[in-house]
């Protein structure tokens, strides 16, 4: 899409006389026009809900509102965080989870530990440690396994014998978290979780200071103060515990090329750090509106900005 895009964009500009903008130019005015479409789609769908709450809204191929939940969940992401110290757990961000968040919406607390220790040798994909019988522990396929000494997660994939467990990442692929020993490892029942409530600093050292309203491992919960999350009570304290689904930011788009031809630079999608919009393709319409908006600025032509700021307005008004 972004290169449709970007065809569109100078399109419009060059037949108009307005100018040229480079493909780095390019690259911040997509950025910019996909966040603002990204943060737009909360307020769209907020006022989708007012519109359910006031009976003005239609259901089936009208029912606004999915369609923004589809697109927005289209940004929902599954994550473990990462441990730092004590109670403490790291935000995602592109360092922890190789992305940044928007907004958290559930913190999840998984409290059965089935099992823990150090592995006792090597074998690729595997958990291995023979002082234990992994089959009398309760460990079962889906369980999770989150290696203390590195930081990192995956799933049991199978058990094999009592004292190896096969590992995937979840999605089908090996997951090779033990390549040294011994490091240090936990097994946690993914039968057993429960959902965190975030509270504010004042609140939680109330709640602490109660025996009745204590936070336990059946009710957890959380405080934030980034990078971290605290969880409480302090006895989750290990990777593989808590488990956050949240709304992560777009990827930066980039459109990449290669040597110019005949004067202009030629797309490129193969290149590695290409990233194409992650928006839906009902959205390039808009995108091109903004863009144009951030490029006329650039050439200080405003006839192009207020080209695309009326358009905009009019796609605003129509949707309304």
């Amino acid at each position: 899409m972004i290169n449709s895009v970007r065809n569109t964009v100078l399109s419009i500009l060059n037949k108009n006389n307005y100018g040229y903008i480079s493909p780095s130019d390019f690259n911040l005015f997509a950025k910019q026009a996909q966040l603002d479409i990204f943060e737009d789609y909360f307020y769209q769908y907020n006022y989708q809900i007012n519109k359910e709450n006031a009976r003005a809204s239609g259901t089936g191929y009208a029912d606004i509102t999915k369609g923004y939940e589809e697109v927005i969940n289209i940004f929902s992401v599954d994550n473990f965080l990462l441990h730092n110290i004590s109670n403490k757990f790291f935000t995602p961000s592109q360092t922890t989870t190789n992305d940044d968040y928007y907004l958290l919406n559930k913190v999840l607390v998984y409290t059965r530990l089935l099992a823990s220790g150090s592995n006792t040798s090597l074998q690729v994909g595997d958990l291995v440690d023979n002082t234990i019988d992994f089959v009398s522990a309760g460990v079962n396929v889906g369980d999770i396994v989150g290696n203390t000494t590195t930081n990192q997660t995956a799933f049991v994939q199978a058990l094999s014998g009592t004292d190896t467990l096969v590992l995937t990442d979840g999605n089908g692929n090996p997951a090779d978290i033990f390549q040294n020993f011994p490091e240090g490892y936990v097994v946690y029942d993914d039968s057993v979780v429960n959902e965190a409530e975030k509270v504010t600093h004042s609140k939680i050292t109330m709640l602490n200071n109660s025996l009745l309203t204590a936070p336990s491992t059946m009710f957890p919960a959380y405080t934030q103060q980034e990078p971290n999350l605290s969880l409480f009570p302090p006895s989750i304290n290990t990777i593989g515990a808590v488990q956050c689904q949240y709304i992560r930011y777009p990827n930066d788009p980039k459109w990449t090329y290669v040597e110019l031809i005949g004067g202009e630079p030629s797309f490129d999608q193969s290149q590695s750090d290409f990233q194409d919009f992650e928006l839906s393709i009902s959205d390039e319409p808009t995108l091109v509106l903004k863009i144009l908006q951030y490029a006329g600025m650039s050439i200080r032509e405003v006839a192009a900005v207020q080209f695309g700021q009326g358009l905009e307005q009019k796609e605003d008004q129509d949707e309304k």
